[in-house]
């Protein structure tokens, strides 16, 4: 059904055809039977999909990674087309309205997107109130949480801390997000020295819990190897659970897109199938140099089964899709899924 309603969505300009996209699901889901047979269609229930990490039970491996739903608004909804777990945000403390439109671009040759969205969201109150309400039974849910645009870097650990205290009672897990490149000088934050500083402080509070809950460090696919390895250290050093590799990459490299057209979108953070290749070889490098000490999270040019498995095989314990489902629609989660059964199977006969 998504090869047809594709092309309509592709005319709508992409903030637009979101929004559009949300509507037209809600609508659908909400009708009776036509809505349980979807659901039915999308949800694949097998146990050989079950993965347990971070001391949770995961339905299966395939997760919404953080952007799509920033404000807590759709993941009831996002649930049932199948994902294992959801991660809403980015989240700042106070609400903010981003970038200035347009921000978000296809690059239909590339199946990629440009993005300059800037954290536009409502503020972490607004998406408490949200949580508050409740979640899918056995549905795992992130926050993703940044800092605002107008706090100095300085002062990063102040917004950190108090997205952390107001979501904790309310999400699973938590995602440090220091490598978008959207927010000015936020990328500055992966150093190794106000890194080290901001994680242990966080994880300083999280102990203080009466159950602590675990936290992953989402980086940049743009980092040096030399960083890479403070990143391992980093982990080893404050004692986070993981990370997820990778975030957009503000590269422009080996795309099919005319120059013209890149030159005319500017600046912004590129995810999609360009961004595959060198998401695995991070998530190999910290799964290899770690000796698998840390769990990883891959995402990154996810738009086949066989790039899932590309993934886990390089090194990640589960995985995230965002980009790969505006191109190849919600049938990738299935599709994926199915694939890792085959694989099971196989590994019994």
């Amino acid at each position: 059904m998504y090869k047809f309603l594709k092309p309509f969505l592709f005319f709508l300009e992409p903030e637009k055809a979101h929004h559009f996209t949300i509507v037209l699901a809600r609508i659908t889901f909400n009708i009776p039977v036509f809505g349980w047979i979807l659901k039915k269609h999308f949800s694949i229930q097998n146990t050989s999909l079950h993965r347990s990490f971070l001391g949770m039970t995961f339905t299966n491996p395939v997760g919404l990674a953080a952007g799509f739903d920033k404000d807590g608004k759709y993941f009831s909804l996002m649930a049932k087309l199948g994902f294992g777990f959801i991660e809403v945000g980015t989240v700042t403390p106070k609400p903010q309205v981003g970038n200035s439109q347009p921000r978000l671009f296809r690059l239909p040759q590339d199946n990629a997107i440009i993005n300059r969205m800037g954290f536009n969201n409502g503020g972490v109150q607004a998406l408490v109130e949200r949580l508050k309400k409740g979640k899918p039974k056995n549905l795992i849910i992130g926050g993703n949480i940044g800092k605002n645009k107008s706090t100095p870097n300085q002062n990063a650990v102040d917004d950190y801390t108090y997205s952390f205290e107001q979501l904790f009672p309310y999400v699973d897990y938590f995602v440090v997000n220091v490598s978008s490149p959207n927010t000015p000088n936020l990328r500055d934050l992966q150093e190794k020295e106000p890194l080290t500083e901001l994680l242990t402080i966080l994880q300083n509070k999280n102990q203080q819990k009466k159950k602590p809950k675990p936290i992953l460090l989402k980086i940049a696919p743009d980092l040096t190897t030399t960083q890479l390895d403070d990143i391992i250290d980093i982990v080893a050093k404050t004692q986070i659970s993981g990370v997820i590799a990778t975030n957009t990459t503000i590269s422009r490299e080996n795309l099919q897109t005319s120059e013209k057209v890149i030159a005319s979108i500017g600046n912004g953070g590129l995810s999609g199938q360009p961004l595959k290749k060198k998401s695995t070889e991070v998530i190999r490098y910290l799964h290899k140099k770690s000796k698998g000490k840390f769990i990883i999270i891959g995402v990154g040019g996810i738009a086949s089964s066989e790039d899932a498995l590309e993934k886990l095989e390089a090194g990640a314990s589960l995985i995230q899709i965002y980009t790969g489902l505006i191109y190849e629609g919600p049938g990738l989660i299935r599709k994926i899924n199915k694939a890792l059964i085959r694989k099971e199977k196989n590994k019994v006969r």
